[in-house]
């Protein structure tokens, strides 16, 4: 099941998602075009060293090597992070490793991350969203301080915004493509479904030892709880739903009606 857009409107325009997405996809272009090859013959983009390595950031060293998964084998490989380290943090934010990655990452922020900079308007949605990406880095640095894979990803920024949305649009209706073994149909499920599975298939796969090991699946599992998590609890904090309930007779006289 993959949702493709929501039915909910904005009474604003999300500039900040607009930028965001082209900051991304430019970081990432920018990135594959100027890839390199280090020792010991492993690809890596324009900006390797710019991703986030947790034993580098307890540590304060960014010259830790790391360790990455080839088709062959396990390999160490040098890697010098910007000082102050912990820059990493944020600068990771905007990296990504394949298509599929930036796609799905982006493709998520499109639908949900226009709804919640509607509520909160532009500045504020914009300091949400890298709390929740500085949040979310630091859950996964807590559950693997001393790991020497190199993270990157804006899922654990985005994992906020979707922690935010299911509170405050828990019943709003999202479409999905559904694949039926040779067909492909779409429906129509309630937001609180379709993020609460998503929320549930992390902690599953966090809680079966899955996750940014040089063994593992490439997935920090717990950055995206740990994102999610602050995404509902910043938004809560916030008002909740206080937040659109005074909205609506405002603001929304065309999308809302009552009984």
């Amino acid at each position: 099941m993959i949702p493709i857009r929501d039915e909910n409107p904005t009474r604003t325009v999300p500039y900040v998602v607009y930028l965001l997405i082209v900051v991304n996809v430019l970081v990432f272009i920018i990135d594959e075009i100027g890839g390199r090859t280090v020792p010991p013959g492993v690809e890596v983009g324009t900006f390797w060293d710019y991703s986030m390595v947790p034993r580098q950031v307890v540590t304060g060293n960014p010259d830790i090597p790391v360790q990455i998964r080839t088709d062959r084998a396990v390999v160490t490989i040098p890697h010098n992070s910007p000082s102050p380290v912990w820059i990493t943090i944020l600068t990771s934010m905007f990296l990504h490793g394949g298509l599929l990655h930036i796609g799905g990452n982006m493709l998520y922020l499109w639908i949900f991350g226009n709804n919640i900079e509607d509520v909160l308007g532009h500045t504020k949605f914009l300091i949400f969203y890298l709390l929740g990406g500085f949040a979310a880095a630091v859950a996964h640095i807590v559950s693997a301080p001393m790991s020497q894979v190199p993270t990157v990803g804006a899922s654990g920024a985005i994992a906020a915004t979707l922690g935010a949305y299911v509170v405050l649009y828990p019943n709003s209706r999202v479409i999905c493509l559904v694949f039926l073994g040779f067909f492909v149909t779409t429906v129509a499920v309630p937001a609180v479904v379709v993020l609460g599975l998503w929320i549930v298939l992390q902690v599953l796969n966090a809680a079966a030892g899955g996750g940014m090991t040089p063994g593992g699946g490439g997935v920090a599992y717990w950055a995206h709880i740990g994102g999610f998590a602050v995404g509902v609890a910043g938004i809560l904090l916030l008002g909740g739903q206080r937040l659109i309930r005074g909205r609506r007779g405002r603001n929304y006289q065309n999308y809302w009606s009552e009984d």
